[in-house]
């Protein structure tokens, strides 16, 4: 792994796969890390002949820690975002957006499949709307379109959430993300304690950093309703979506792919807000045919073009 400089900040990221491949880049989602995204997940999608970039989103990881942008309690913010009173984030989606779009830059990347998962599916849904030259296709996982009229995370979920996240001992640290991430985990698919110990004491050795994770949420809570963004896209579009997930119900997937131009939806039985390593080759199978078949489209477009240009 090694880092660039994108949009005025250090961005960290890992490239798998054959240089010369279709790109699919990777965006992951609030507070998480590079290393969420399953290696086995990006080693399937690599052996498929992509070209596969996963990275830290600034505040996350081993990217740029936004420190000078201040610390903010959770619990007034979420008050505040049901409330619909202005807050000003000290960053917005659309940076991050443009983080995505610099990396690309900086790796000399043209165009890309762009895969976003949760708060990085809100990402991506900006780039392809506001950037289409840039995408040549949309997956939207467990995310959502900003409609307020949406149900929100289950209120078990929303405690946990708005729970004060404090800097303390490795120990401490591991045992809180562990419990979060059963609450919100797959029913239909679980993971052993043990594999779930082993990927937060990876994510925590490599990077604990709260105070990131409550300016993501920021960003997310102050973001803008967009749907009449999503009626912009024309890249091919699936929405991949869990059918019991509490954290951003499946309702929301509905939704997303409601508004968005020809988007294909397909919500996953069993499947929470997490990405459990028995639903990694379905994962795998649905994002590559997905690319594949939106390249097939494009060179298919191409060859009419051309053959009505030489008529």
């Amino acid at each position: 792994m090694t880092a660039v400089k994108a949009n005025g900040i250090d961005i960290e990221y890992e490239d798998l796969g054959p240089r010369d491949g279709p790109v699919i880049v990777l965006i992951m989602g609030l507070g998480m890390q590079l290393i969420a995204w399953p290696d086995a997940l990006c080693e399937g999608l690599a052996g498929r002949g992509f070209r596969v970039i996963r990275f830290d989103n600034r505040d996350a990881g081993l990217s740029t820690k936004m420190a000078s942008a201040g610390h903010f309690p959770v619990a007034p913010l979420v008050a505040l975002a049901f409330l619909r009173l202005p807050v000003r984030p000290p960053y917005t989606l659309n940076d991050m957006a443009l983080d995505t779009l610099g990396l690309m830059d900086a790796l000399g990347i043209a165009r890309a499949h762009v895969v976003g998962a949760s708060m990085g599916g809100m990402i991506a849904q900006i780039i392809a709307a506001e950037h289409p030259d840039r995408v040549s296709s949309l997956v939207s996982l467990l995310s959502s379109s900003g409609n307020h009229a949406v149900p929100g995370p289950e209120p078990k979920v929303l405690r946990a959430l708005i729970r004060p996240r404090r800097r303390s001992d490795r120990a401490h640290a591991v045992r809180e993300i562990m419990n979060f991430l059963r609450l919100i985990g797959s029913p239909g698919y679980s993971t052993s304690d043990a594999e779930l110990r082993a990927k937060v004491e990876r994510s925590v050795a490599r990077c604990y950093y709260p105070q990131g994770f409550t300016r993501q949420l920021l960003a997310i809570l102050t973001a803008a309703d967009r749907r009449p963004l999503l009626r912009r896209i024309r890249a091919p579009a699936l929405v991949l979506h869990g059918a019991e997930d509490p954290f951003v119900p499946s309702a929301a997937g509905v939704d997303t792919a409601a508004n968005i131009p020809g988007a294909r939806l397909r919500i996953i039985p069993g499947m929470g807000h997490d990405l459990p390593a028995a639903l990694v080759p379905f994962l795998v199978d649905a994002i590559a045919e997905h690319c594949l078949n939106a390249q097939e489209e494009a060179g298919g477009a191409s060859a009419r073009r051309a053959a009505g240009g030489s008529a």
